[in-house]
C-alpha cells in the first residue's frame, strides 16, 4: 500500500470559492491497491516529450487503439506495440510517484497516483481483451489428460497475464509467439500436476476438498519457466559459457532428483573446487545466461533475469 491516504473529507482553498472534495470510495480503493514497488518494462520513448499525449491524449493514437482492442477488433503489430507502451508507460509514471514517497494528505500526488493506476488497469484490460482468443485457441488444440476445458482456460489466462507483464516490445518480437509459448508451458505444468494428483489420489476429483493454492502454483510456474529457459541456453550454449561453467550449472540444477538440486559443496567436490569458488562460477555463469535470454527477447521481468534462480539456489 502506498502512503498517500487522505483523511480530510473536504476542505476549501483560502481565498477561493472552490471546495476540494476528498477521494471517492473507488479512488481510495485504487490507491490502497497500489503496490509499494511498481515494476515496468522500460522504453526509450518514456522520457521523451509528447509521449503522454500520444498514448493517453484525447483522440490520440493510444486512445484509438485502446478502444479498438476493447471492441475486439484485430490489431496490427504497430497497434499492439502502442498498447504495450500505454501499459508500461502508466506503470512507469506510477513507479515514479511511488519512489518519491509523497507525504500523507498530498492530494495532488494522490490523485495523480489514482489516475495512473486507473490507466494501468485499463491498459491491461485492453491487452487482455485483445489476446484472449489466443487462450481459447490453444486450449481447444491442447490434449491434457484428466483436464477440464475450464481448467485449461484458467491456466492459460494466468499465463497470458504473466506474459503481458514480462513482454518487451523493444525486442522486436511478436507478442502472440511469446504468449503462445507461455500458455503451452502452463498446460504442461497442469498436466504434470494432474498426473501427480492422480498417482496419489486415484479417485474422482471433489472440488469441496480443494483448497486455494494460487501462490504456490505461481511460484512453481516461475521456477519451472526459469529452469526451462536455463536448460535451453545450456543445451545450445547460447551464453558462450566455458566448459567449467556449463558443468557447474548442469550438476547444480539438473543432476539431482526432480524438484531437487545439489548443494554447492557437493558440486565443489565433484569439480574439485571449494564451495565459495563454485558459488562464484555459478554467479558468473548465470549472469551470462541472463544476457543470452535478454538477447533472445525474454523480458527483464522473467524469473531468471530477475535473479530468482540465483536466490533460490
Amino acid at each position: 500500500m502506498v502512503d498517500l491516504v487522505l483523511d480530510a473529507p473536504r476542505r476549501r482553498e483560502a481565498g477561493s470559492g472552490r471546495a476540494d472534495t476528498a477521494l471517492t470510495a473507488r479512488e481510495q480503493e485504487l490507491l490502497v491497491g497500489i503496490p509499494p514497488a511498481v515494476e515496468y518494462v522500460p522504453h526509450l520513448s518514456f522520457a521523451a516529450k509528447g509521449t503522454e499525449a500520444r498514448l493517453f491524449g484525447r483522440g490520440a493514437e493510444g486512445e484509438r487503439v485502446g478502444k479498438a482492442a476493447l471492441s475486439g477488433a484485430r490489431l496490427s503489430r504497430a497497434e499492439e506495440e502502442v498498447l504495450f507502451l500505454r501499459y508500461n508507460y502508466a506503470k512507469y509514471r506510477l513507479s515514479r510517484l511511488v519512489e518519491r514517497r509523497p507525504t500523507p494528505r498530498s492530494e495532488t500526488k494522490a490523485r495523480a497516483a489514482v489516475y495512473w493506476r486507473r490507466m494501468q488497469l485499463r491498459a491491461r484490460a485492453e491487452l487482455t481483451q485483445a489476446n484472449l482468443a489466443l487462450v481459447t485457441a490453444m486450449a481447444q488444440r491442447a490434449h491434457v489428460p484428466h483436464a477440464e476445458f475450464g481448467d485449461l482456460i484458467s491456466e492459460g489466462n494466468l499465463a497470458l497475464l504473466r506474459s503481458i507483464e514480462r513482454f518487451d516490445v523493444s525486442r522486436g518480437f511478436k507478442f502472440s509467439t511469446y504468449a503462445c509459448r507461455a500458455i503451452l508451458k502452463s498446460f504442461s505444468r497442469l498436466a504434470r500436476r494432474l498426473g501427480r494428483y492422480r498417482q496419489r489420489f486415484p479417485v474422482e476429483f471433489d472440488p469441496d476438498y480443494e483448497q486455494g493454492d494460487h501462490l504456490s502454483h505461481r511460484r512453481e510456474a516461475d521456477w519451472s519457466d526459469a529452469l526451462e529457459d536455463l536448460r535451453e541456453v545450456l543445451a545450445g550454449n547460447l551464453g558462450q559459457l566455458t566448459d567449467l561453467e556449463q558443468r557447474v550449472l548442469w550438476e547444480r540444477f539438473f543432476d539431482a532428483e526432480p524438484n531437487a538440486k545439489r548443494t554447492l559443496a557437493e558440486v565443489g567436490r565433484s569439480v574439485g573446487f571449494s564451495t565459495e569458488r563454485v558459488r562464484q562460477i555459478q554467479h558468473q555463469a548465470l549472469r551470462k545466461v541472463r544476457v543470452a535470454l535478454a538477447e533472445r527477447g525474454t523480458s527483464v521481468q522473467s524469473a531468471l533475469l530477475k535473479g530468482r534462480l540465483r536466490k533460490r539456489a
